[in-house]
């Protein structure tokens, strides 16, 4: 196998250079920070078990400017964590391997762009 061949079969964790392995780093990152979130839902949905004065005052303190800021960073975290799953998924199918790294930038674009949604939508939360 030329070098060519196995840059094109090994285009993640293999590579510890360039786009490929920053894909890779953040994807596991991603998905680190998703199942931290996964147990935090959990804490602040079994507050509504205390009642429904526990559970308003939960929901005031995730109104301030730095709960906002932190929950666009997940929403971040959750498109960055979904759509570079979905250009992997074509990667394993053999769809793209030849222009992976368009593929990422094309996922970043998007990511960024709905995340510049979601700031808008957010930004009167936030002051």
């Amino acid at each position: 196998m030329d070098v060519k061949e196995r840059e094109a079969a090994n285009v993640g964790a293999g590579l510890w250079k360039g786009l490929g392995m920053w894909a890779w780093l953040l994807f596991r990152v991603s998905g680190l920070i998703l199942a931290g979130y996964l147990f935090v839902h959990i804490v602040v949905i079994s507050q509504g078990r205390a009642g429904a004065d526990a559970l308003d005052d939960l929901m005031e303190f995730f109104h301030n400017p730095i709960m906002v800021f932190f929950e666009l960073m997940l929403v971040a975290a959750v498109l960055y964590h979904a759509l570079n799953g979905v250009r992997i998924l074509l990667m394993d199918l053999g769809v793209g391997i030849g222009r992976h790294k368009a593929i990422f930038w094309v996922v970043m674009v998007v990511a960024a762009a709905t995340l510049a949604v979601f700031t808008w939508s957010a930004w009167p939360s936030i002051f």
